[in-house]
């Protein structure tokens, strides 16, 4: 996948995450975007929490799943309304997603 342009997309995860491990509330967490099934793709999850991790945090969690910003690629927000199926109100959902590629000799 070496010099391959990929997606990274972050997302609160309201209601907690179960995989990679469970979290007990809400946190944040980065997946890259990769060919084949969801549970494959590289995942970061910050610590339970509702901030919003800074452009330093986003890039320490890519660079720790082998990736890195694409040339020129910035941080896209858009905001969205939650499902209403969970167990709470329909809400805001922001996301954030960018353009990414691996870095040489990392996880892509």
């Amino acid at each position: 996948m070496s010099g391959r342009v990929l997606r990274a997309q972050l997302s609160l995860r309201c209601c907690g995450t179960t995989a990679p491990e469970r979290t007990a509330g809400p946190c944040w967490q980065l997946y890259i975007v990769i060919p084949g099934p969801v549970r494959e793709w590289p995942v970061f999850t910050w610590p339970t929490g509702p901030e919003v991790p800074s452009r330093e945090d986003r890039g320490a969690a890519l660079a720790a799943l082998g990736f890195t910003l694409a040339d020129g690629a910035e941080w896209e927000w858009s905001e969205d309304s939650g499902p209403p199926y969970h167990p709470h109100p329909v809400r805001v959902a922001l996301l954030a997603a960018t353009k990414v590629q691996p870095v040489s000799g990392g996880a892509g």
